[in-house]
């Protein structure tokens, strides 16, 4: 008897730890950057990477700090990236504390011998200018003090242009996917040879 083993059967993994933005909010799962993004690995020759989406809608930085060490133990992903932290500002939680949330689970994909892909998040003005720069601020601190890729803020391009976001005015429409994924793409493709 000859057992032969698929071809990728040591693939490796990208552990997408993030909120409704990457969990296909309000967008058919098959149009959603996280989707594209598989079909952008193979048409890139990069079959041997799988895509593990382990987003949840409505997800803080507490609750993907609490839920990643499950997730590192059960994927053994080789890249993570960390999409969290908007809802966290649109509740306006205190900025330190996001912060030490993230730099947790940065510290625990590093310790892991994964990569982290940290995605940069702004939120609206009515917060006031100190809170809304703080909160800018927590993303390019992080990645530069952990030495992270940076995706600098994940709505570039897409937050104040006319039909890339739903009526909600927070969550990008089917046609905005794409553009998610090429924001998203410089900081990951490296990550990947």
């Amino acid at each position: 008897m000859c057992f032969v083993a698929p071809l990728y059967a040591s693939a490796n993994t990208i552990l997408i730890l993030g909120d409704s933005l990457s969990a296909a909010h309000g967008v058919p799962t098959e149009r959603a950057w996280v989707q594209l993004l598989k079909k952008r690995l193979d048409d890139d020759g990069l079959p041997q990477w799988q895509v593990v989406n382990a987003s949840i809608g409505g997800e803080t930085t507490d609750g993907g700090a609490r839920r990643l060490p499950g997730l590192l133990e059960e994927h053994d992903p080789d890249v993570v990236v960390i999409e969290l932290g908007g809802n966290d500002g649109l509740r306006g939680f205190p900025p330190n504390v996001i912060e030490s949330n993230l730099a947790d689970m940065i510290s625990r994909v590093q310790a892991s011998g994964a990569e982290t892909v940290l995605v940069g998040m702004q939120i609206p003005p009515n917060y006031g200018q100190r809170y809304t720069q703080m909160f800018a601020d927590i993303f390019p601190k992080l990645s530069e003090r952990f030495d992270t890729a940076l995706v600098p803020f994940f709505l570039d391009g897409i937050y104040d242009q006319e039909g890339f976001m739903q009526d909600d005015g927070i969550h990008p429409t089917a046609e905005a996917q794409p553009r998610l994924l090429d924001n998203i793409w410089p900081a990951l493709r490296p990550r990947l040879d």
